[in-house]
């Protein structure tokens, strides 16, 4: 009985795919409209792009990976795949959420030990070049005296 309800999936014509592709297309271009198009600020238009990335993501899962079926093989029902579909999302959000702080806090702190030693050299030079002239100032007063 397996095989004959997989033979009937795979006759007619794929309106699943056809719609999952048209609106695959459609996302992209709406995102290129959005990029190239729109006085938006660069934070918007990243905020937005990512948005459509995710929801082409998704789109594409449940429309070509068949992630919503469920395997007779592995007894993995949609339930179970989408959740782990989720943890792995979740994984991954989090994997480049804490990689860009991590990157962003190392960089300001590096930012500020790079300004704070040049600050501090150029007030010792100026502190020797002015402290050697104001010594040899005092040192012509103290003899003077």
């Amino acid at each position: 009985m397996a095989s004959k309800t997989a033979a009937n999936e795979h006759h007619g014509f794929p309106w699943k795919h056809l719609i999952g592709f048209v609106l695959s297309i459609v996302l992209t271009l709406f995102a290129l409209w959005i990029a190239l198009e729109t006085d938006l600020s660069m934070t918007w238009i990243l905020i937005i792009i990512f948005g459509f990335a995710f929801l082409q993501a998704a789109l594409q899962l449940l429309m070509f990976m068949h992630v919503t079926e469920n395997s007779t093989k592995s007894n993995l029902t949609s339930r179970v795949q989408i959740g782990n579909i989720l943890f792995a999302a979740f994984v991954a959000i989090v994997i480049v959420i804490g990689s860009v702080w991590v990157m962003t806090a190392g960089h300001a702190k590096h930012d500020k030990h790079q300004h704070a030693p040049d600050t501090e050299n150029h007030e010792d030079h100026g502190s020797h070049g002015g402290g050697s002239e104001s010594d040899s100032g005092d040192h012509g007063d103290h003899g003077s005296h």
